[in-house]
């Protein structure tokens, strides 16, 4: 093997411009070889210490867990054939060496001599947090299982992982599948010009190198523009949600809606029979383990514990939220009734669409944002002029800089990025200067080779070395917001505005930690339902009237938003709250119910689970054809099984601790900076070390308090 394949490059920075495919086929099983080498090693001479055992295994696990999280990363950015091909390849070797470590006997039974002997005494509480997790990790994971029940195991997870990746694979593929092509203006009336733009785009990507070069005789191929077409409408989330929004076409909207909602359930994509597959492999892990329900399993390691307080916390806000999105959908009833007509929202041609009053699922983001508009006077669309992407991230960067106390810095060309638009940045203390962390920033849709969605991830997270050197935590953030445009920076709308700070608050909580061991810094040992209090914290800034000014300059004027319509924007922050709220709360009961009760008399399946949760929480009920579950990718190939209620959890969580900043007062930029400081020496310094409900009450002085998350939305 070459000496300088990028994926044993031990360097801060990984050689993304080098990382290929190739390379991961080649690095890959040596790196495998020489960790089983070195846990063997470990196993015959483990000793019962901190650094005999724990920190051992993580500088044993270290170099190969790089690596394979970089073939995951470039899954994820540079998604191709031949990525899929290597993953595919290499997977079952991986997890056939995950379950290696975690069902080692001799490492476990060592975790347990050092929890019972005499150097447990001198073991911090972030170090005995770390042990305590470890012993439960390898419980959960089948270190008491022999024989068949252990083979069998392994047989799940390797299969699980497989699964997983293709349930991924195929919801990728089967969102790129789907194209309507368009080229007569009236069928995109209504649509803004940033959007016009993007399917303009779309249809020039998909038709590059059509015809007529290279003499051929035939005519060059045409080129679509924003103005005159023709125009490529998708089912990615930077097109199909504008166009829900803002088409005035019904018809066309209804053929978008029905094609994403029917994702992956027919053909070569088709998810069902692997979603199945998955709950029933669930169940059978678990009941190896001694569990009930893969429910119970999951929770066994998660802040809520029990299914049981889950179902508690759906009712609780469930109980605040249904009355509100019935008078929300109510209300958006009369005002389409009122407003709508069958040839503004449709077009002759194709017939009648229901009447305006008869609110059907395509129909909702539409009249919803009229609505908005009427009530409020602006739009997402009326907001992208003044929110050019590179004055959002100086905005967000200031709030840091106000709240934390860093200074953050573009560091372009101190390292390979994988793509072009990929920014790199350093993390400084602002006072001392000294510098905290690295961070990449992925920006844009990239709908051919990135996946959909938004994350945060880390490289590496913080450690302090036996010589007193630290090791800095280098972070991710991808996100896919519009890309530039006609000479045009990205124009965000506010939408992808507080995604841009969520995954940011991810990043912080992972690159301003203090703590020194690797297992516990950052979002290491972290609760997976505590972990987006950091992101969805921080959720609550982005729309604060002198955050506003701070993040906007008009693309063209360089003005800030205008007084009035900030004021516009705090009146519509509770607007359909109700009816947001009762979404997520559907996900996550069906989500809990497919790893709690599925099957059961009155949940047989999993088609059952999600009609049960639509019956309680979706006021239009799913239509024939509708397919949710097939993409449903936070739990069937996200790490979300039996955790999507966490985005509820950790948002009553991040609400009360924006309500410590209300209660010092967001307008005294001295109290806002002590209560910052204090919240970054807490939830963002502490990370795994600290059990999160202790973190908490270490910032707020109490239990957390589901009020404030009510009162923010309008639903108290």
């Amino acid at each position: 093997m070459s000496e300088d394949n990028p994926f044993l490059s031990r360097e801060r920075f990984p050689r993304f411009d080098r990382l290929t495919p190739a390379a991961a086929r080649e690095a890959i099983p040596v790196l495998i070889a020489e960790t089983e080498a070195k846990v063997a090693a470990l196993e015959a001479r483990c000793e019962p210490t901190w650094d005999g055992r724990v920190a051992a295994l993580t500088d044993a696990l270290e170099p190969f867990s790089r690596a394979w999280h970089l073939v995951g990363h470039m899954l994820g950015v540079r998604n191709s054939d031949d990525w899929r091909a290597v993953e595919g390849e290499l997977q079952p070797h991986v997890v056939r060496l995950s379950l290696r470590v975690a069902q080692s006997r001799p490492l476990y039974d060592a975790l347990l001599a050092l929890r019972g002997g005499p150097a447990w005494a001198s073991l911090d509480e972030g170090r005995r947090r770390v042990v305590e997790s470890a012993i439960r990790d390898a419980r959960d994971a089948g270190v008491g299982l022999d024989g068949p029940a252990r083979e069998r195991f392994l047989e799940i997870a390797t299969r699980l992982s497989e699964l997983s990746t293709k349930f991924s694979n195929n919801t990728l593929d089967a969102t790129k599948a789907f194209a309507l092509d368009l080229g007569d203006p009236a069928e995109v009336a209504g649509l803004p010009p940033a959007v016009l733009a993007l399917c303009a785009a779309a249809w020039n990507d998909a038709h590059a190198g059509e015809a007529g070069a290279g003499g051929s005789g035939e005519p060059p191929a045409r080129r679509a523009t924003p103005e005159a077409g023709p125009w490529r409408v998708t089912l990615e989330a930077a097109i199909y949600g504008p166009f829900q929004q803002y088409a005035e076409r019904a018809d066309l909207r209804e053929r978008l809606y029905r094609a994403r909602a029917a994702r992956a359930s027919s053909g070569p994509t088709d998810n069902t029979a692997i979603l199945s597959e998955i709950l029933a492999l669930r169940r059978e892990q678990a009941a190896l383990l001694g569990f009930p329900s893969y429910a119970r399993l999951a929770l066994d390691s998660r802040m809520a514990k029990t299914p049981e307080a889950v179902y508690a916390m759906i009712d609780r806000i469930g109980a605040a939220a249904l009355p509100r999105a019935r008078e929300e959908l109510a209300a958006l009833r009369a005002f389409a009734a009122e407003h709508g007509s069958r040839g503004a929202d449709s077009s002759a041609s194709a017939g009648a669409a229901a009447p305006a009053a008869e609110l059907r699922h395509w129909d909702l983001a539409y009249w919803s944002r009229r609505r908005l508009e009427a009530l409020y006077g602006y739009s997402s669309e009326t907001l992208r002029p003044y929110l050019p992407f590179p004055r959002v991230l100086d905005g967000l960067f200031g709030l840091a800089r106000e709240l934390f106390g860093v200074a953050i810095e573009p560091c372009d060309g101190l390292a390979p990025v994988w793509h072009p638009d990929v920014r790199l940045f350093r993390v400084r203390d602002a006072e001392s200067g000294a510098e905290l962390a690295h961070f990449y920033l992925d920006p844009y849709s990239r709908p051919a080779e990135k996946q959909g969605g938004a994350w945060m991830d880390e490289i590496c997270n913080r450690a302090e070395r036996p010589d007193g050197s630290v090791r800095l935590p280098l972070a991710l953030l991808c996100c896919n917001q519009a890309p530039p445009s006609a000479g045009k920076p990205s124009l965000m709308t506010l939408g992808e505005v507080d995604t841009l700070f969520h995954e940011f608050g991810h990043a912080l909580q992972g690159m301003l930690t203090r703590v020194g061991i690797p297992e516990a810094a950052g979002i290491a040992n972290v609760e997976w339902d505590a972990v987006e209090l950091a992101s969805q914290f921080l959720e609550n800034w982005h729309d604060l009237p002198a955050q506003l000014r701070a993040l906007s300059a008009h693309v063209e004027t360089g003005e800030p938003i205008p007084e009035d319509l900030i004021a516009k924007i705090q009146g519509a922050k509770t607007y359909n709250q109700g009816l947001a709220t009762v979404r997520q709360l559907r996900f996550a009961l069906a989500d809990m119910d497919l790893h709690e009760r599925v099957p059961c008399a009155e949940l047989p399946d999993a088609d059952a689970a999600w009609a049960a949760a639509s019956a309680r929480f979706a006021l239009l009920p799913p239509l024939p054809g509708e397919r949710f579950l097939n993409t449903f990718t936070h739990i069937f190939s996200g790490g979300y099984a039996a955790g999507y209620y966490s985005y509820m959890w950790a948002d009553i969580l991040a609400h009360d601790a924006f309500a410590a900043f209300e209660e010092a007062g967001l307008d005294d930029p001295a109290a806002r900076a002590a209560t910052g400081r204090r919240y970054a020496a807490t939830v963002l310094a502490l990370g795994g070390s600290r059990a999160p409900a202790d973190v908490f009450r270490a910032f707020r002085g109490r239990d957390p308090d589901p009020a404030a998350l009510l009162r923010h939305k309008g639903l108290a």
